[in-house]
């Protein structure tokens, strides 16, 4: 293996090594969602989600579309969940369940919270 291999490998994990890019890449699981989403489900602020959004961008895991105000995040590449499911089932741990947000305005979660038939 290739010094260049290695240290590709490094940055991926180091990417990885952040309890909260985690549970952002976890619930990337189910699609592209924005950062209000993603508050809504972590709790966290906005201002930090962006920051390890950023870190994630940086790390090529991600990518954004913009929507109007809204930018959307998507894991780059689905083979990721592989390597955090073999990542779980290492540590023994339990599979996160985001349960369901508290307050998100974004359209996505509007129109998913919107009646039937007013879609």
């Amino acid at each position: 293996m290739s010094n260049t291999s290695t240290q590709q490998q490094a940055r991926l994990f180091h990417a990885l090594s952040h309890p909260a890019r985690l549970a952002i890449l976890d619930l990337l699981r189910g699609g592209e969602a924005c950062v209000c989403h993603l508050e809504a489900y972590l709790g966290y602020r906005q201002a930090y989600i962006s920051q390890q959004l950023a870190a994630l961008r940086a790390a090529g895991l991600v990518l954004d579309r913009r929507d109007g105000w809204n930018v959307y995040y998507r894991v780059a590449q689905p083979e990721l969940f592989a390597l955090l499911d073999t990542a779980q089932a290492l540590t023994g741990a339990a599979p996160r369940d985001p349960g369901r947000q508290a307050d998100c305005a974004c359209p996505k979660c509007t129109l998913d919270l919107a009646p039937i038939g007013a879609k």
